[in-house]
């Protein structure tokens, strides 16, 4: 530590900046994708490796866990060693995972491992969508985009003087960060070259290489139809949709298409009927596992607990929360609450639901023989001030608590809404549990007797069938199936 007193911050910076500079220059490689140069000094292949095996059980926890039903897993698998092996690395060990999310989204994690969802599954019309985005995700790998990415960052710190990171390790720095770090949308240099790249593999490998331009014309309406449902602005984007972490035009895939520099077949394949085959069956939307959303009312059976929200508010369901909103500035948060289930609740609110937060008028209640109690707080925010109402209810071996937050100055005129929705809290009955069961998709021949009508009317959707059917279908509104075709409806 001694020689720091003898030399000036303004040396120091000099020396970092010395040794970035030849650290860059040293660790500039060759782009196995692309042939041109790389920087990737601060993370080699073995720790890409090293990282991709760590994280990949904590990635497949996080997003549902796999899904194992229909053997999907496989046929995924099957499609993605199928373009690897017409990559730049075609020895390359690669894992693909199915994961039990009904969010739309795909990713890598350096090392090979490519995931995408059931419900970007549910969304993809034919194999060759699917092999759009499995070789979009396996450009990123073959590119080392991830250890591009770090290596850039690395070098910006250490360039802005920080010495920590200047000696850290790689791998060591990025395992266990979860799966923002992975989440993080690329440069767009580097979605613009996974695209490039997954033309090119796609189209080797004998598919239609237009998929890649259908298939974002389905993630852009699927979007705009997530927003609808929500009661959002139709360009909303959910923070985890793929059109949040891959951002593209049509005219951005256009251009990689001129850029992957390869000739289609002459007779490309989709197949749709293999695909359609492939999914029929799997789950559609929430699982048994997440509860549902049926219109104002939220199941969970084996939580074995239901409730009803106000007409007027749309629930949607998180992985670790409902959130039901009215457009009004009120919304309402039910989340578990593990800090409450060892000791009285009135005692959590006084003292265990919040430092920050002074819960007051708190009472003890109960709903349907359940102990519950109750607090409220007027807070600010960034909309303005609101109350708070804090429900905490005690269900079995496990405790929940319901947020009300509504604008302070409308907040008497909720107040009864709230309250039936507080106490319609209850466990389910046995027929319930019997009755609530998870949407599927399920695959249906287009008859020359059937019209548009017959496929809405065949979906068991609770809001927008119409808008849901076309979306799922790669259909415009209003836009009959073509006789002969495949199409995929929604039902239990």
């Amino acid at each position: 530590m001694g020689w720091l007193n003898f030399r000036s911050h303004k040396h120091i910076a000099g020396v970092l900046a010395a040794i970035a500079l030849s650290t860059a220059v040293a660790g500039c490689s060759t782009n196995r994708a692309t042939g041109e140069d790389s920087f990737t000094a601060f993370m080699s292949p073995e720790q890409e490796k090293q990282i991709g095996s760590q994280e990949h059980p904590k990635m497949v926890k996080e997003f549902g866990g796999q899904y194992t039903e229909k053997d999907l897993q496989t046929y995924v698998t099957e499609v993605g060693e199928k373009l690897v092996a017409v990559s730049e690395t075609p020895n390359e060990k690669f894992t693909f995972t199915v994961l039990d999310s009904p969010v739309v989204n795909a990713f890598a994690l350096p090392g090979g491992y490519v995931y995408i969802t059931r419900g970007l599954a549910a969304l993809a019309t034919n194999e060759a969508e699917l092999a759009g985005v499995l070789a979009h995700e396996i450009g990123h790998v073959v590119a080392r985009h991830s250890a591009q990415r770090y290596s850039r960052g690395v070098l910006t710190q250490i360039l802005a003087g920080g010495l920590a990171v200047a000696v850290g390790n790689g791998a060591g720095e990025l395992i266990g960060t979860g799966a923002n770090a992975y989440l993080k949308s690329f440069s767009r240099e580097h979605e613009f070259e996974a695209d490039m790249l997954g033309i090119r593999y796609i189209t080797r490998a004998g598919y239609d290489p237009d998929a890649m331009a259908t298939f974002l014309e389905k993630l852009r309406a699927h979007s705009r139809l997530q927003a609808k449902l929500a009661g959002r602005s139709p360009d909303d984007v959910d923070q985890y949709d793929f059109m949040a972490t891959h951002p593209r035009t049509l005219d951005r895939i256009e251009q990689a298409h001129q850029s992957a520099n390869v000739t289609a077949v002459a007779n490309p394949e989709s197949g749709a009927v293999r695909y359609m085959t492939a999914i029929d069956g799997i789950l559609y939307g929430d699982g048994p596992d997440q509860g549902y959303v049926r219109g104002q009312e939220f199941v969970h059976v084996p939580l074995n607990f239901r409730f009803e929200v106000p007409d007027g508010f749309t629930m949607t369901n998180q992985p670790n929360a409902v959130i039901a909103r009215d457009g009004k500035g009120a919304q309402i948060i039910f989340e578990g609450a593990p800090g409450a289930k060892d000791m009285r609740l009135d005692s959590y609110l006084q003292n265990g639901f919040s430092k920050q937060i002074a819960i007051r008028n708190i009472e003890m209640l109960d709903i349907e023989g359940q102990e519950a109690a109750t607090g409220s707080a007027d807070i600010s925010l960034r909309s303005g001030p609101a109350r708070l109402r804090v429900v905490v209810i005690r269900h079995g071996s496990s405790a929940y608590q319901f947020l009300f937050v509504t604008p302070l100055d409308q907040a008497d005129n909720y107040n009864l809404p709230l309250r039936r929705t507080t106490y319609s809290f209850r466990p389910l009955t046995d027929r319930e549990k019997k009755i609530y069961t998870p949407l599927r998709i399920k695959v249906r021949a287009v008859n020359p007797e059937y019209d548009l009508q017959t496929f809405i009317d065949d979906m068991e959707v609770d809001k927008a069938p119409a808008d849901v059917f076309a979306t799922i279908n790669g259909l415009r509104d209003g836009q009959a199936p073509t006789v002969g075709s495949l199409v995929k409806v929604v039902r239990h």
